[in-house]
């Protein structure tokens, strides 16, 4: 008897569980539907600028600027890129941009990285000090100190000199800041383990410390490659000449008091955006890693 009253409790509880479950699956697929409706939106308003770029690289002059709107041009205009390349010294300006991004990925990580871990792991007289003077660099504004940096630069002869453009960027307090808060929570043991193998502070660090920070290197390289790419004031200001002019500056060619070239000047926008989209693309995680660690915690 209480085996059949067992088997009815059971029937009865299934079927009051069961539109309960089916109401949560709906609720689930409806919310799942919103989510990825919003994304779409989202990704749609996002590449759009992309799209405009593109459609008005492959347009005339007249198409750009005329009041009736078309979603692609119906001839498209493929030789815009093409004398994008023999009216202006677009390859210099892509080699220029690309030798700079480089450069600064390597050695402004490098030396952030280096700085970073002399000051959460080094122990030495006024190191609070100079940790302190570091965070107060990221408090005065850059245009106080670009009269400054110009006058010496110029000084020691770097105006149309490469290294005039890159030497000046080379440091960054930002990503010194964020290496020493990484090597702050960096285990103790691995140090240790160096240490008993005969290697100091340099061998630990070279050997060690360097090859596990591999992650937050790459994150703050992407950034500062894309950072350096996109930089324009100081290399229009240091890089006068043809042969030191990055893309940002070739570009502003484009753009005169008497006229303005729009089909060269997104031409010229599309291939100079082109390395920075296969850099996200490549290399997006690292730069979501990077953004996170803006906020690490001390």
């Amino acid at each position: 008897m209480s085996t059949t009253v067992r088997k009815v409790h059971d029937e009865k509880w299934g079927e009051l569980q069961r539109p309960t479950a089916v109401g949560s699956e709906a609720t689930k697929w409806v919310l799942l539907a919103i989510r990825y409706t919003v994304l779409i939106a989202l990704t749609v308003v996002f590449m759009f600028p992309f799209y405009l770029i593109i459609r008005n690289s492959l347009m005339t002059q007249p198409e750009i600027t005329g009041f009736d709107w078309v979603w692609w041009p119906a001839e498209a205009q493929w030789s815009n890129f093409a004398n994008l390349f023999d009216d202006v010294d677009m390859a210099t300006g892509l080699r220029v941009s690309a030798i700079i991004a480089i450069v600064n990925l390597v050695l402004q990580t490098l030396f952030a990285s280096m700085a970073g871990y002399a000051l959460a792991r080094i122990p030495f007289r006024g190191k609070s000090i100079f940790f302190s003077i570091i965070l107060l660099t990221l408090m005065v504004p850059s245009a106080v100190t670009f009269v400054p940096t110009y006058v010496v630069v110029a000084n020691l002869g770097g105006i149309n000199t490469l290294w005039g453009i890159v030497v000046p960027g080379l440091f960054s307090a930002f990503a010194t800041f964020l290496f020493r808060q990484f090597y702050l929570d960096f285990p103790t043991e691995i140090e240790e383990a160096g240490r008993l193998d005969g290697n100091g502070y340099a061998g630990v660090y070279w050997r060690l410390i360097l090859p596990n920070s591999l992650g937050i290197m790459a994150a703050l390289g992407v950034l500062s490659f894309i950072n350096s790419w996109n930089a324009f004031l100081w290399p229009v200001i240091v890089g006068q000449s043809n042969d030191t002019q990055t893309v940002q500056v070739v570009l502003s060619s484009f753009l005169t008091a008497q006229t303005i070239n729009l089909p060269a000047l997104f031409a010229g926008a599309a291939v100079g955006a082109a390395p920075l989209v296969i850099v996200f693309l490549l290399l997006q995680r690292y730069i979501v890693q990077g953004v996170r660690m803006s906020g690490i915690k001390g």
